[in-house]
């Protein structure tokens, strides 16, 4: 009885895999195109770990933090018009931005964050503004956290989400 319960819960599981994960056709929808928006995108500058130390805090590790950002219309141009850095607590540490930055079709580039810098905390964030003359592809915007240090290491990125179009 044990055993039929258990391949009735695993024949069950098995038929509703392909309902729980998307097949690549679904997960890969074009974006609609846009002449601009406003991204969130999470910054960690550090992440907590390990087991709570004597006063209930859980060990840090500091990170540095890229903030990348990639044109990915082949044929026009993007303008970032911001890149404001925030705390946890919501607080704009600075523009990283003191100009507009004009990204070429297909081109890119990066802000960065260092590794000793923890002034945002784990809350920290970017609030980008990008526009276009015309609607074009939109842009990948996204922070690559990491931490390297001899044979240890951990990486992982954090994409931006719209928080609002460009009028």
């Amino acid at each position: 009885m044990r055993s039929a319960l258990k391949a009735a819960l695993f024949a069950t599981a098995i038929l509703c895999l392909p309902a729980a994960v998307p097949t690549a056709a679904m997960a890969e929808q074009p974006l609609p195109l846009s002449k601009g928006q406003t991204l969130y995108v999470p910054v960690y500058s550090h992440i907590s770990h390990g087991n709570l130390d004597g006063r209930g805090k859980p060990s840090e590790l500091l990170l540095s933090s890229m903030l990348s950002l990639r044109n990915t219309d082949p044929a026009h141009s993007i303008t970032i018009t911001s890149a404001r850095y925030y705390d946890t607590d919501g607080k704009m540490l600075r523009e990283y931005l003191p100009k507009p930055l004009i990204l070429a079709p297909m081109g890119s580039s990066e802000l960065f964050v260092e590794h000793k810098d923890k002034a945002g905390g784990s809350g920290a964030n970017f609030v980008v503004e990008w526009k276009s003359d015309r609607p074009v592809n939109q842009p990948v915007i996204e922070t690559v956290n990491a931490y390297f240090f001899g044979t240890q290491s951990v990486a992982f990125t954090s994409p931006g989400r719209p928080i609002q179009p460009n009028p």
